[in-house]
């Protein structure tokens, strides 16, 4: 029971709620298998036992209720200042996304890693290149993302984090393989420009867009229609950079 509690009270000082939800993260995953190298689907098959991009990408979720991964609490999400870059900001000693991610890419490159390090560490980098496209994961310490803003959801209790976690995306009413689908039609021009950068510029381009969230909202605002209307497309083009950065990720990984 103290456990459970101890758990229950720790994962909201730690802004940690659903990630992008799981369908979030499985459309960014859904999408990425679509632009994989042969060389990359064939690692990825091996590695994941066959299984899905998107039937992984919710492992490092799923995990956070197990106190022996605990310290991994603090790689999914980053907090600087606003109207800062990343690489000029005070580092976390707890580690952070950014660290999180090159941490995960550089066991999994390594050949001569152990195959259950090179496995857990994929699964973990699949899901974290999601957290990466969520805005309010690139946010500020001092509302812990978000979870602090308190706001109403067509009549219920919500946040801002979890407006962008899962309220949009839940009220929208596609599946993942729906959204995914929908999302996946994109040029070969297009994608190689939404792949072009590195995680130092996708993780100023999403701070930089929660800046523009905290400005969308007032404490205690109801939001519903209107404000879907008005950032559905906002959130769809975060889920889609997502899915292609993820593929290129991987693909450089696996040359």
């Amino acid at each position: 029971m103290r456990k459970t509690l101890f758990l229950f009270l720790l994962i909201p000082m730690l802004g940690f709620t659903n990630y992008w939800g799981k369908t979030g993260h499985r459309v960014t995953g859904h999408i990425a298998e679509n632009h994989l190298t042969g060389k990359a689907k064939r690692a990825l098959k091996d590695l994941l036992d066959g299984h899905s991009l998107a039937f992984v990408s919710t492992f490092a979720d799923e995990i956070k209720a197990d106190r022996t991964y605990s310290k991994f609490s603090a790689w999914h999400y980053v907090n600087y200042p606003l109207n800062m870059r990343y690489e000029d900001s005070v580092k976390s000693k707890f580690g952070d996304l950014i660290t999180a991610i090159e941490e995960c890419s550089s066991i999994v490159k390594d050949k001569n890693s152990l195959r259950e390090d090179r496995v857990f560490y994929l699964k973990m980098l699949i899901h974290l290149i999601g957290d990466l496209h969520q805005p309010m994961h690139a946010s500020r310490a001092e509302d812990k993302g978000g979870n602090d803003i308190q706001l109403q959801w067509f009549g219920e209790g919500t946040n801002l984090h979890r407006v962008w976690d899962k309220n949009l995306i839940v009220s929208y009413g596609m599946t993942y393989t729906e959204l995914a689908n929908e999302l996946n039609q994109v040029s070969r021009k297009e994608r190689k420009k939404i792949q072009e950068g590195t995680i130092y510029d996708w993780v100023d381009e999403s701070h930089t867009l929660c800046g523009e969230l905290y400005e969308s909202v007032k404490v205690g605002e109801k939001l519903g229609y209107q404000y879907g209307y008005k950032y559905n497309d906002v959130l769809f083009k975060q889920l889609q950079r997502g899915g292609l950065r993820l593929a290129k990720v991987l693909n450089d990984l696996f040359k």
